[in-house]
């Protein structure tokens, strides 16, 4: 199970966008990355092509997971990921910071 989900609030601990939030829409478990919308931005020169115009745009790049820590559902401040089994059998992602349970972000 994993701790950074697509779709969880994140913040950035450290690099030129430290201190920013934004919300993690695609996880790469293998290289240990994330992208997260509107953080870690580069500017890449585009060739024309049929479906789009040619020209200087901005997408986001990959950020390690190890710079980026969940955000407390309660207060907003980063927070580590811990685990805890329900009584129904079901494994959940709780924040170590506030001890509340992070909800399920589909």
């Amino acid at each position: 199970m994993q701790k950074i989900r697509k779709g969880d609030r994140v913040i950035v601990l450290s690099g030129r966008d430290k201190g920013k939030k934004g919300e993690v829409f695609k996880v790469m478990p293998k290289e240990g990355r994330a992208l997260v919308r509107g953080v870690n931005t580069i500017r890449r020169h585009q060739r024309q092509t049929v479906k789009e115009e040619s020209g200087i745009i901005s997408k986001e790049a990959p950020i390690h997971l190890s710079n980026l820590a969940l955000e407390d559902p309660k207060d907003g401040k980063p927070t580590r990921v811990g685990f805890q089994t329900l009584p129904d059998g079901r494994k959940v992602r709780v924040a170590k910071r506030s001890g509340e349970q992070i909800p399920e972000a589909r």
